[in-house]
Formats: structure tokens, C-alpha cells, sequence
């Protein structure tokens, strides 16, 4: 008998209501609603539109009632860093605050002014990056901290719409730069030192936490009964690498979407000098497990890259760009991805030609030469940073598992097996939204371990497997590129 779940995934740019149906050892996605969650921009600051995006998965809800069949659960999860103020009748405290808006530099001069970075990379194993929720909070003013009785991360301010129970989910947690992954709790060392209340965010609640039946009122509105409401993973990273479908070890993954999310599921966390100097980051996976991942800026050069050409009057569609790409010459000019001026957005293209004409480079040559030159600087980054993983866990990896919406992208993959020199399995599209759905299902017990859950993924989907080629080519190239990391 097939079993129905909903997932709701946030995504930077859309979010969406997912169906999931177990069925005879096999797991189905079915889009049920999309919609845009880009931050707004009101009197020059970043923001989300919460009240909207609760409204958009009501208007998700209401379709998947439509469809009469039996919901078990539902859980949410979301990109990381930020959060949501609630006030002591549980209602939400405007803004809520986007990780790009500039606010984020002066939390970084006021929480340096008070602890330095390696206590704070000691603490908590989070790579540095001045969007994590560390660098938010403490620009908040007093008194709307004051007001605040709870802050909740933004998918478990979702589960807490539908349950009513205000719990952070571990995985989500981990993203805020304020949990100690040695101890399992929020840092009271950091709470300390920051000046923050230690109640101030919700208790933490491990991956898979069933929250209980969604509230009645809800219920009632989208014509549900009441369906269990789950912290599955709520951090969307953790529920792709959740369902990686990746068997055995010696495997690394790569969660392609706005952000290039690459690493390996790891026992316990890595947290040394050598590990702070490269930048990489102790978040919490599935079962208790470590994801020693980099965070990389990585669709987000293509998506910022479009938006401006779009607006420029060149409407282009993701595939047209990949074929302008493909027909450019190759390795003209290359950049460091991980260069602070790719984090903004705005004109990613000059950015890109900045930063090339001012490493002696040719700037891109049209929009397929700007195109390519992402597709090759990423890859090679992603050389770089599989490279240090290696060194950082002392084992080689033999395959790269890519997930998400980039593990469509045929000419990013190949490039990134070239680059790597290692067999590329992509896909499942969907990871994020399957990990959300599995963790649900190991929760109520219908599925009965993440194994078990891993090797659905792998018999439901097919993987496209990408072979490395031209390797004496990006070996010369991969040469080029380290100088630029300096």
C-alpha cells in the first residue's frame, strides 16, 4: 500500500510543496506548488517576505488536500543562517532578515570587538562567513531582542506554523555559528560572551523529531485532517546529503544549487588549525552524523549572471547559457569563486570582469565566455576543495555523488569529473525534498533504517555517470587557477 508524505522545500530563489508516495521500495516526487521566496529590498535593506511564503504553503496545502489521499506527515526545511523573532504570543517580529542584506559586516566588527575567530571556530567548527546567523543577531537592536521570547530557524519556524511546538532541529542549528557540535548543545560559552540570552533560540531537537498533528485551526483552513508534523532535516543540505544515494564509502557529495555544498558524511567533527586555515565547516547530517563540507558560491554566479542579462533585454534560459558555454573557447580567463565580491549581488558579470582584468586576465568575451569561465573556475575549486578533504580526513575519494538542481547541469558535471579526475554520479534533482521525505518516513517508522532509505533513492531514480576526459588539460589549467586562490 503506497504511503503519502509532503515536503516542503525552501530554496534561496523558489520553494515548493512536494508529494512524496512510498511504494513497493520505490519513492515518486510530484510537484504539487511552486512559488518565487526571493529577499525583498524595502528602504535599502534585505528581507524575506515570511508572512507571504506561510501564505504560499497554505495555498500548497489546499492543493494537496484536493487531492484526497491519506497524508501521513509533513516537514519543512530551508537554506540555513537565518531566522525568525517571536514575541511571547508566538507571533512573528518583522523583518526577517535576509543573509545578504550589509547589516552583516557590522555584526562582524561587533563580534570581533568581543571574541576572536579561532575561540569561535573552536566552539563550534562553523567555516567563517559573515552571513552565518552569528554575525545577524548581534546587530539586532535591544529592544527588539528584549520583545523576542524565541528565535527559530526559518523551516523550523515553518513546522512550528503547522505543529505549534517550537523546536530547532540539530541540523539547522549547526548552521548558526552558536552550537557546539563536541557537546551537542546551543555554545553558553558564545551565549556568554556575545551578551545573548541563553534561552534566547528554541531547545534543539535531533533530525527525525516527530512534533506531533498539525494545529487544528490549519488543519481545518486547508482541509487536512490533522497529519503528523515532522523535524525531518531542516536545513536542506542535510536532507540532500539525508538522501544521497550513495552505498559503501569512499564517496564525497556535492549538493548543486545556488550554493556548491561539497564534503563527506564523517563520524565525529574535524575541527583543528589546519581545517579553520582551509575554511571548512562541522554541520550536522542525519543519525548524529558530521557533514565536513565547504561552503561554495556556486549557481548563484549563473542565476546573478542571468538576472542582469535578463534585465539588460537578453532573455535567456539556463540551457541556452550552457550552449553559449559549451561553443566558447576553453580556459580563457578563470576566478576564485570563493572571493568575497561574488558573495553580493548586482552585476555579477562586471564583477567577474573585475576580477579577471585585475589578475592580468582577458575579461570574458560575450556572455558565453563569462558562462564558461564559471563552469571551469568552479570545477576547479571543487579540485581544490575535494584536495583538502583528503588531506583533512586522511582517505581518497574514488566517486563524487552530485545532487540538486545543478545535477542537470550535463556540462558543469563533465567538468567537474575532468577537473576531479573521479567518476561523476549526478542526481537525484530533488535531493533536498527526498532526504525531507525519507527522514520523515525512518520517523514513523515506515522505512527501516537510512540505509534502507538510501537504497530506495537508488532503485527509484536513474544516475547519469560523467567519466573524466582531457586530463592533461586541467592539470595545466588547475595550475593557473591555485595561483589565484593566494
Amino acid at each position: 500500500m503506497a504511503t503519502h508524505y509532503l515536503a516542503c522545500d525552501l530554496g534561496a530563489d523558489s520553494g515548493r510543496l512536494m508529494l512524496g508516495t512510498l511504494d513497493h521500495g520505490k519513492i515518486s516526487l510530484e510537484e504539487l506548488h511552486r512559488f518565487p521566496t526571493g529577499a525583498t529590498k524595502m528602504a535599502g535593506a534585505l528581507h524575506w517576505e515570511f508572512g507571504r511564503l506561510l501564505n504560499e504553503l497554505k495555498a500548497g496545502l489546499k492543493k494537496a488536500a484536493a487531492k484526497n489521499l491519506p497524508i501521513a506527515s509533513i516537514s519543512t526545511d530551508s537554506w540555513g543562517v537565518d531566522y525568525v523573532l517571536y514575541d511571547e504570543r508566538g507571533l512573528p517580529l518583522s523583518p526577517v532578515w535576509c543573509y545578504r542584506d550589509a547589516r552583516t559586516a557590522a555584526g562582524l566588527e561587533l563580534v570581533n570587538g568581543k571574541i576572536q575567530w579561532p575561540e569561535i571556530y573552536a566552539e563550534t567548527g562553523i567555516q567563517f562567513m559573515v552571513l552565518n546567523t552569528i554575525y545577524q543577531v548581534v546587530t539586532e537592536p535591544a529592544a527588539r531582542l528584549a520583545q523576542a521570547k524565541t528565535v527559530l530557524m526559518i523551516a523550523d519556524a515553518f513546522n512550528f506554523f503547522c505543529s505549534g511546538v517550537a523546536r530547532n532541529e540539530v541540523s539547522n542549528a549547526s548552521t548558526t555559528q552558536l552550537y557546539n557540535p563536541i557537546e551537542k548543545r546551543w555554545s553558553p560559552h558564545l551565549f556568554s560572551r556575545l551578551g545573548l540570552r541563553a534561552d534566547l533560540f528554541a531547545p534543539i531537537c535531533p533530525s527525525g523529531t516527530r512534533l506531533g498533528p498539525m494545529k487544528k485551526n490549519l488543519a481545518t483552513e486547508v482541509g487536512l485532517p490533522p497529519v503528523e508534523v515532522v523535524a525531518s532535516c531542516s536545513h536542506d543540505t542535510g536532507a540532500a546529503v539525508a538522501a544521497v544515494p550513495a552505498s559503501g564509502d569512499g564517496w564525497a557529495y556535492l549538493s548543486s544549487g545556488t550554493w556548491s555544498l561539497m564534503g563527506v558524511e564523517w563520524p565525529q567533527p574535524v575541527i583543528n588549525d589546519q581545517s579553520r586555515k582551509l575554511g571548512f565547516t562541522n554541520e550536522i547530517g542525519y543519525g548524529n552524523t558530521v557533514r565536513l563540507l565547504k561552503n561554495i558560491v556556486g549557481l548563484w554566479l549563473i542565476q546573478e549572471s542571468r538576472r542582469h542579462w535578463n534585465k539588460s533585454g537578453k532573455k535567456l534560459e539556463f540551457t541556452d547559457l550552457e550552449k553559449l558555454a559549451v561553443a566558447a573557447p576553453p580556459f580563457v580567463s578563470l576566478i576564485n569563486p570563493d572571493d568575497q565580491r561574488f558573495l553580493s549581488p548586482d552585476d555579477m558579470p562586471r564583477k567577474i570582469a573585475d576580477f579577471c582584468r585585475e589578475t592580468g586576465q582577458p575579461e570574458p568575451a560575450g556572455i558565453g565566455a563569462c558562462v564558461r569561465c564559471i563552469y571551469e573556475s568552479l570545477a576547479l575549486f571543487y579540485r581544490v576543495t575535494l584536495d583538502r578533504t583528503e588531506r583533512l580526513i586522511g582517505k581518497k575519494i574514488e566517486r563524487l555523488h552530485i545532487v540538486g538542481g545543478g545535477s542537470k547541469d550535463a556540462t558543469l558535471n563533465q567538468f567537474t569529473a575532468n577537473a576531479l579526475k573521479i567518476p561523476v554520479l549526478a542526481g537525484p534533482t530533488e535531493c533536498a525534498a527526498l532526504g525531507n521525505i525519507v527522514v520523515q518516513a525512518i520517523a514513523l517508522g515506515h522505512i527501516a533504517s537510512h540505509a534502507a532509505a538510501r537504497e530506495i533513492v537508488r532503485n527509484s531514480f536513474e544516475l547519469k555517470t560523467f567519466t573524466p576526459q582531457d586530463a592533461a588539460q586541467w592539470d595545466a589549467a588547475a595550475a593557473r587557477f591555485e595561483k589565484l586562490l593566494a
